[in-house]
This record gives structure tokens, C-alpha cells and sequence, in this order.
């Protein structure tokens, strides 16, 4: 068997990593290594934190209030728990610059995934279309990561765009608003399937309702956000943990993966690689070579291989991100109601919307809000501050947010390339254009969503919903696709590189098409799937 280096332990390196162990290979697994601290109070639910904790505002808006949401921030409900910062910051090394683009990196130990919301949203065969290979093909390794990180899901009317496989088990209990949609959505059902193509059922998340394999089921602490203590809702660590019990398996953290050596014929010879923190730089040799760090610091790291080799980089095209808008409702019905803090505090709810291509379907996450922070709510209401504060404690429990995503492709002019600046240091340079159909698609979807949630018995508050950003989802791909056609910066079907004879793509970077969809659980089907095939 022989010797690998991964090069990232986000979702997709360490599900490679698990599955590459399982068949015999030595595994070293390079990465940034930055981890958070350990969970506090770890029995404690999110009221009981504020209560028992020396100091609460520190921990849940930071020394600085760096985790408070402020007007300026564009209408984003969504924040960043202080403690989790660190899965965000970069090494003064890694230098980037972008136009219509606000990438996210991460150095941190399990990647950017150490902050998801445990989305599980396998892709069927319309998304798959530009795949060299349909679901049928992927679906025994959907499966496979299921039975790993569990996966909780049903058979409801969102399977019709979401398959059903294997190993999933019941999802979390309903909170009193969620309970309430569904009890409107099975009144409404026939006018919101037939006119709108609208259909509402459980999300699948990476959630245990169960104990298993010395992980604790959800408790409904309604700490989610900040990190679950008891390690219910899946995140990469876990799996790194797993990986850990080989003798074949080396952790190397605390890295900055530079670029490859190669020799003249592009035959990877070893890694460099310096301190996250400073010191001297370091080489790593292996056989085989998989990259499996996200699709930017992939395409980082490519790049600045060919900027060695030869002293042109390649301009990499194709990078595609879903855009997503964040919709408040007001579910009429909740007025006036209690809201109960002990409830599971991620989407309970999805929302599709069916198009005319299937493979443009519409995907919305339905939060309704019940432990997270308020205040990016409350500062969007219409009024003086200490009315809309008022206004957002009687609605508490009838507020919720619809996320809804978009799907994109691969087009030319939206590029990756590294360029130097005027301080004469390689960035990483980002370009995104949207195309020309995103608005009128956009209007199109949120008309749509504004009438299913009024059969819903919801109102949406009048310029309340807002357009993120691209990048905001971290849902990056498409830089080095997957392709049956022998072509410069491509991978075959089995996701090895075309232009480096021992390296293997894991991550985003290899997908031809991004579906309105999480990517996350399909990043691990794929990486598990290269390990079994091409290894």
C-alpha cells in the first residue's frame, strides 16, 4: 500500500483519510491545526450559560463585542460566536484580494465546516448532469458517510428533490412554531404544490438523536450556534478523532501548505510547507498527493506550484458559489405565544421550490429563531430601538428566517489567479460576475416564497430580506472540474489531475455544476468515493 499526504482536514480530507486508512495506506494529514476551546458548562442550556457563567456578555459577545451583528453590516441576521473566530483567521502569509467576491478561508482544525449548520443534501441525477457519473454512483457512499456521521431525515414531500438512501435516522423534535408550518403547509398542500411548486418537509442534519459511538444524542440545549457540547451535531474534529485510532495515521498540524515540488515532468516530489505561526519551513514527501483544502486555498496552492514550476500561473476559471437570500417572516398564528429555549436551534424545516429545469431548483433552510442572538433582527425593524426591542420580545416566538439558495455555473469570466501587488507579494486574486439571469431569477424565487409562507399563514416585513453577498455561503467550486474530456486544469471522473500525474482533487474544486444546495455532505460522498475507487 502506499504512502499519502492529505492537505487539508475539512470534510473532505478526513473522510478521504478515514476511507484511505480503511484500505490499508499509510495517511499523513497536513493541516492549519488552530482549534477552539473546549466547551463550557457543558450540561448547561443557553438561558442556563447567561445565568451561571461569570461572564456571559464576554462569552456570547465577546472581550471586544466582537460578536455583536452592527447596522453597518448589510442586514446579516447571522453572526459569529467570538470563540469561533479563530475557524476564520488567516496566517499574515496568506495575502488575497477580490472584486464581487468576500471569500472565507480557514485555518482551523476540521475547516470551515467546524462552523456549518449540518445540512446534508445529497444531489440526484439533474444535479449530477454535468458529473461524469449520475447518482447512482455516489449513492452508495451518501450512504456510507450517513452511517459514519449520522444523518437524521425522512420520506416527506422535499424527497422529490432530495433522494432517500441509506442510514438515516429520526430527526430532532419539532419546535412550537416549526410544528405549527407543517400543521399549515398539510392544510395548504395541494395549492402550494400545484400553483406555486412549492413543498416543505425536514431538513436532513448531521445530528444525532441517539447516543452512538461515544457521542451524545441532541439534548436540546438550544446552544447549537455556539457549539454543541455534546458532539450530537457532527463536525470534522469528530471524524479527525476517528482517524487518529490508526497506527497508519500521522497528524501534522500547524501548517501553511506553500506549494508543491515537482519534478520536470510534473511528478509531485513533496510538500513545503512553513509554520502557521513562524519558523522554518518543512518538507513532506509521500506517494500520492491529495488536496483536499478547500476550493480556494486548492486553487492557491496549484497556482503557486505552476508559478514555481514555470513562472506563469494559469488563470483558473469557473468558480461558482450559491447565492443566497435571507428572508424574515412573522408567523401570525405564534403571536403573543412563549417560546421554549430547550429546542434544537438550526433548520428544522427545508422549503423547495421546483423550476422548469429541474436541476434549478430553489432550496430553502426554514430557522425559525428561538436561541440566537436577536439584536440583528431587532436593528432591522422599522422603529427607535427601544420600540423595536419590545416589538421583538412579544414576536420572539413567532420569528423565522428563510434561507434561500440559488443555484450557479461555470463561466469564464469568473476567474482565480495569483498576482502580485505593489508590496510585490503573491495574492490570490478573485473575480466574480454574476450572469445575466440572476436577478430576474431571484425575483422570481422570492415572489414565490412570498406567497407559499402567506398560504403558511406568514407575513414577510416590507424590506427586511437581504441579497448576501458571493461568497457568504462557502459553498465554493468549479475552479478544476471533473470532466470525461482530457483538458488543461481538469480532473478525471476519479478526480486525479491532469496536469499532475500523483495528485488527487478532493474538495469543490472538481465540480462542474453547484446545485441550490449545501455541498458539504456530497464533498464527503465524493472524497469517500475517490478513496474507494482510485486508491
Amino acid at each position: 500500500m502506499s504512502r499519502v499526504l492529505v492537505v487539508g482536514s475539512g470534510p473532505s480530507g478526513v473522510h478521504f483519510a478515514l476511507s484511505a486508512l480503511r484500505r490499508g495506506h499509510d495517511v499523513t494529514l497536513v493541516d492549519g491545526g488552530r482549534q477552539g476551546r473546549p466547551p463550557v458548562l457543558p450540561d448547561a442550556g443557553f438561558n442556563a450559560l447567561k445565568e451561571e457563567l461569570d461572564d456571559p456578555a464576554g462569552y456570547f459577545l465577546g472581550e471586544r463585542f466582537e460578536g455583536i451583528v452592527l447596522p453597518t453590516a448589510g442586514k446579516e441576521y447571522y453572526g459569529i460566536p467570538p470563540h469561533k473566530q479563530y475557524i476564520f483567521d488567516v496566517p499574515t502569509g496568506f495575502h488575497w484580494r477580490a472584486t464581487g467576491f468576500e471569500p472565507l478561508v480557514s485555518f482551523a482544525q476540521g475547516g470551515l465546516a467546524e462552523a456549518w449548520t449540518g445540512g446534508c443534501y445529497p444531489f440526484n441525477d439533474a444535479e449530477l448532469g454535468d458529473f461524469p457519473f449520475g447518482y447512482g454512483n455516489l449513492e452508495p457512499y451518501y450512504s456510507e458517510v450517513a452511517r459514519r456521521i449520522g444523518v437524521a431525515g425522512v420520506q416527506d414531500d422535499l424527497s422529490r428533490f432530495i433522494p432517500h438512501h441509506a442510514h438515516l435516522h429520526a430527526p430532532p423534535h419539532l419546535d412550537a412554531q416549526s410544528a405549527a408550518l407543517v400543521r399549515a403547509y398539510d392544510r395548504h398542500r395541494r395549492a402550494l404544490n400545484g400553483r406555486l411548486g412549492c413543498y416543505l418537509g425536514r431538513t436532513r442534519v448531521a445530528t444525532l438523536t441517539a447516543d452512538r459511538d461515544g457521542r451524545e444524542a441532541c439534548d436540546y440545549l438550544g446552544r447549537c450556534l455556539f457549539g454543541c457540547p455534546r458532539d450530537a451535531l457532527w463536525v470534522p474534529s469528530i471524524t479527525l478523532r476517528e482517524c487518529r485510532t490508526y497506527r497508519a495515521f500521522h497528524h501534522e498540524p500547524g501548517w501553511f501548505a506553500q506549494h508543491f515540488e515537482t519534478d520536470e515532468g510534473g511528478t509531485i516530489e513533496s510538500l513545503l510547507a512553513s509554520p502557521v505561526d513562524g519558523g522554518s519551513e518543512r518538507r513532506f514527501t509521500a506517494d500520492r498527493y491529495v488536496l483536499a483544502a478547500g476550493t480556494l486555498s486548492s486553487a492557491r496552492m496549484v497556482l503557486a506550484t505552476v508559478a514555481r514550476r514555470t513562472g506563469t500561473p494559469p488563470v483558473l476559471s469557473g468558480l461558482m458559489d450559491n447565492r443566497q437570500v435571507l428572508v424574515p417572516f412573522l408567523n401570525l398564528r405564534m403571536l403573543g405565544q412563549g417560546f421554549d429555549p430547550a429546542t434544537y436551534q438550526y433548520h428544522l424545516l427545508g422549503l423547495g421550490i421546483a423550476a422548469a429545469v429541474p436541476r434549478e431548483y430553489i432550496h430553502g433552510q426554514v430557522t425559525t429563531l428561538k436561541t440566537a442572538l436577536m439584536h440583528p433582527i431587532m436593528q432591522a425593524l422599522p422603529f427607535d430601538l427601544a420600540t423595536s426591542a419590545a416589538v421583538a420580545r412579544a414576536c420572539h416566538a413567532a420569528l423565522g428566517v428563510v434561507n434561500l439558495n440559488f443555484h450557479d455555473t461555470r463561466r469564464p469570466d469568473n476567474t482565480v489567479s495569483l498576482e502580485r501587488g505593489s508590496d510585490d507579494a503573491a495574492a490570490l486574486t478573485i473575480r466574480y460576475h454574476p450572469d445575466g439571469t440572476e436577478g430576474p431569477r431571484i425575483a422570481a424565487g422570492l415572489k414565490t416564497l412570498r406567497q407559499a409562507l402567506r398560504r403558511l399563514g406568514c407575513l414577510v416585513p416590507p424590506g427586511m430580506q437581504h441579497i448576501r453577498p458571493m461568497g457568504a455561503s462557502v459553498h465554493y467550486a468549479g475552479t478544476l472540474p471533473m470532466s470525461d474530456v482530457p483538458r488543461p486544469w481538469t480532473t478525471t471522473p476519479d478526480c486525479r489531475s491532469r496536469d499532475f500525474g500523483n495528485l488527487w482533487i478532493v474538495d469543490g474544486s472538481t465540480f462542474p455544476f453547484l446545485p441550490a444546495k449545501n455541498v458539504t455532505f456530497t464533498l464527503m460522498a465524493n472524497a469517500a468515493r475517490v478513496a474507494e475507487v482510485a486508491f
